[in-house]
């Protein structure tokens, strides 16, 4: 059996560990990190030529199921997938971890994208932590006030004028992040519901600091499409077929 892992989340790393060796791997990666956490198993980095490329591709490697264990925010491949998957005529299962939820003393405002979270900045401080990756930064080109960017690589331009790039990979820790908003004085925090685990702390550390969190939806996902929430769950899955 030949597994594809549309990968790049710490999810889709700890599958391919699961179903590797028993099962043959081959992980897709963007390559959008200079440096990735490579996983078990194959690997493979760069893009398909979209849905058409993909579906041709797992015709060629004798795919016999896709698992889309990509980030939430990663739509486009979603759909790709979707749409790839019903052409090659192979089960596809998306592997998306939990959406944060706001808890007890948390204030957070909700936006549908980036340009709106970047519109929901007025008035609410004037030194924003901006932890949504490091492309994108467009949104906030405009924005008067400062921020702390913080990603894997050096993020693309265009950014803020008054900006500072902090280079850090996950998982943070809670003292971590308490010390950075302390050190950089951050009144906002500015992030993607990309309910990872290992970059939650900074939601605490928002909470116990009171300052207001920006957070940004996840768009939605392809229609049909079965769904697990755990590395576990999706290698039951493969394992079922």
């Amino acid at each position: 059996m030949h597994v594809l892992i549309l990968g790049g989340t710490t999810e889709a790393r700890a599958l391919a560990g699961l179903l590797h060796p028993g099962t043959r791997v081959t992980s897709s990666l963007a390559g959008r990190v200079a440096a990735p956490r490579l996983p078990a198993g194959e690997v493979r980095i760069g893009g398909f030529g979209g849905p058409d490329g993909l579906a041709a591709w797992v015709r060629q490697h004798a795919v016999d199921a896709v698992i889309d264990a990509t980030h939430p925010f990663a739509e486009r491949i979603s759909f790709n997938a979707a749409r790839a998957a019903a052409t090659a005529h192979v089960p596809l299962l998306a592997l998306r971890r939990p959406g944060w939820v706001p808890g007890e003393g948390d204030d957070w405002r909700d936006a549908g994208s980036l340009a709106e979270a970047a519109e929901a900045l007025d008035g609410l401080g004037d030194r924003v932590f901006l932890t949504t990756g490091r492309m994108g930064l467009a949104a906030f080109a405009d924005r008067p006030v400062w921020f702390l960017v913080r990603s894997v690589d050096p993020p693309d331009a265009p950014m803020p004028a008054r900006t500072e790039v902090l280079l850090d990979r996950g998982p943070f820790t809670l003292d971590g992040e308490r010390e950075l908003i302390a050190r950089h004085r951050v009144d906002v925090l500015v992030t993607k519901d990309s309910g990872a685990a290992a970059t939650a702390p900074k939601l605490t550390a928002a909470r116990e600091a009171r300052i207001p969190v920006v957070v940004v939806r996840r768009p939605p996902a392809p229609e049909g499409v079965p769904t697990a929430t755990t590395p576990e769950e999706a290698a039951a899955w493969a394992a079922a077929l």
